[in-house]
């Protein structure tokens, strides 16, 4: 089954009488459990296709669905609820909140969804093994360096059991061998957790893990390539 598809779609920007084809007539198909690399120059379109996939952009034009479900044309509250249940999202910028400490940051998708507090601890801890954070729980953010600060980002992107993480530039702020690190954990809980990954980036270390790579340029898809 298709995880994600994406049918003729584009995303326009207008700036006074200019168009700028952000995407322009995307046709894409990515299978359940697939470890895709979306790779191109800056302004070659990849963050904005990471953006309509996840429902955090609505497109000008065309069809994007998600696990069988077209999402383009669905509310606010019904985008939240599916990004909140199906979709991890790990950005270049961590997003971690501050003010919470490393556990409370991963736990804190979980206690949106409702779960109860000692399932989210039990589920916390055991990612926080899994991405080698497990003995800095109580540290907030300011007290983690950058590919810490990753790490817990990933952790909370896919403690929830996500069908699909979608990571955007993961590497741009972290040194190689944290680079290597995370894209080994990334390899590992694609093949454990069945988790379909679609990543953009401009790093050629990045690109070296991908199984399926996909070149853009100027808003469209240029190569489409099995490693």
């Amino acid at each position: 089954m298709s995880s994600v598809r994406c049918v003729a779609l584009c995303r326009f920007f207008f700036q006074g009488d200019q168009t700028i084809k952000a995407l322009d007539h995307v046709d894409l198909e990515i299978d359940e459990r697939e470890f895709v690399c979306l790779s191109g120059p800056s302004g070659s379109g990849k963050t904005t296709l990471l953006n309509a996939i996840g429902g955090l952009d609505k497109p000008t034009s065309g069809e994007v669905w998600v696990a069988g479900k077209r999402i383009d044309t669905l509310g606010k509250s019904e985008l939240a609820n599916m990004r909140l249940h199906q979709i991890g999202f790990v950005f270049q910028a961590y997003n971690l909140i501050p003010v919470l400490t490393a556990r409370e940051n991963i736990e804190f998708v979980m206690q949106v969804q409702g779960v109860d507090p000692e399932q989210r601890r039990r589920r916390s801890m055991s990612i926080l093994g899994e991405v080698g954070m497990d003995d800095m729980e109580d540290r907030r953010p300011a007290q983690l360096s950058g590919g810490q600060q990753q790490r817990v980002a990933v952790a909370r992107a896919i403690v929830s059991k996500p069908a699909m993480v979608l990571a955007d530039e993961p590497t741009a702020n972290l040194d190689s061998v944290t680079a290597e690190h995370l894209m080994d954990l990334f390899v590992r809980l694609n093949e454990t957790h069945d988790t379909t990954f679609v990543i953009s980036t401009h790093d050629q270390r990045v690109m070296s893990y991908a199984r399926r790579l996909i070149g853009m340029v100027d808003g469209r898809i240029v190569t489409d390539e099995a490693h």
